[in-house]
């Protein structure tokens, strides 16, 4: 029994160390509170893609990508959500587990509600409540959306559901406009998750792994600063 004990210690520690290698200290009078999570997928480029949302206007935007979903394009590309064809949103810029305990990823957020890009490219450590109590995620903002209510984080998972934005996935991966399973919601199992293209199947298995099919759980957040395998996916950083 001890040696079981040690064994579960020693898994717990390691675990725990590697969530700090990515906690980096919260930013003093940065953003806190509670929030709730949605999902999304809509293959649009990200609103702070654009360099007149960014709080800095000599800093960088979040990268926006071709249809192949990995060539980065010029910033004044237009989104293929306004267009029907033109910038979509890079696939990596989807979640990736760290441990069972400890995931990166990107949302598009809203504090006020509605439309808010004071906070492009911030990062936020969102700590799940509920049935996903003891999880945890460094998300970084990459998006608004005009239907957010107040501290309300729209994780970005593929196969997450368009919402209101219907030609994004339709053009790049020839999806109904609907997208892959229901407009707003996505698939509902791990095993649609084959739908997708091959870059994005892991991505979409997330919410069923990591989040075990728990659907929109709340969090508490903080303000932190971005971890660099954050940035280097979105090109990004807040200042």
């Amino acid at each position: 029994m001890k040696v079981l004990l040690a064994v579960v210690a020693v898994l717990c520690t390691f675990e725990a160390s590697l969530s700090q290698d990515y906690h980096v200290t919260p930013l003093v009078g940065g953003v806190s509170g509670t929030g709730k999570t949605t999902r999304y997928w809509d293959c649009c480029k990200p609103s702070c893609s654009w360099k007149a949302n960014l709080k800095s206007k000599s800093g960088k935007p979040v990268e926006a990508c071709a249809a192949d979903g990995k060539t980065v394009v010029k910033e004044s590309t237009k989104s293929a959500c306004e267009e029907g064809a033109g910038a979509y949103m890079c696939s990596d810029q989807q979640p990736k587990v760290v441990n069972s305990t400890f995931a990166l990823g990107y949302v598009a957020a809203s504090f006020t509600g509605g439309i808010d890009v004071n906070m492009c490219c911030a990062c936020l450590r969102l700590k799940f409540q509920g049935d996903l109590s003891g999880k945890q995620m460094i998300v970084q903002v990459t998006n608004t959306g005009s239907d957010l209510g107040s501290n309300q984080f729209d994780i970005a998972i593929p196969g997450g559901g368009v919402g209101i934005f219907t030609k994004g996935c339709s053009s790049q991966w020839g999806t109904p406009s609907n997208g892959w399973g229901d407009q707003y919601g996505g698939v509902s199992s791990e095993s649609q998750c084959s739908q997708l293209p091959s870059s994005l199947r892991e991505g979409c298995k997330f919410r069923f792994t990591f989040m075990k099919s728990v659907s929109n759980p709340a969090v508490t957040f903080e303000q932190v600063s971005c971890p660099s395998e954050i940035v280097s996916a979105s090109g990004c950083n807040y200042s």
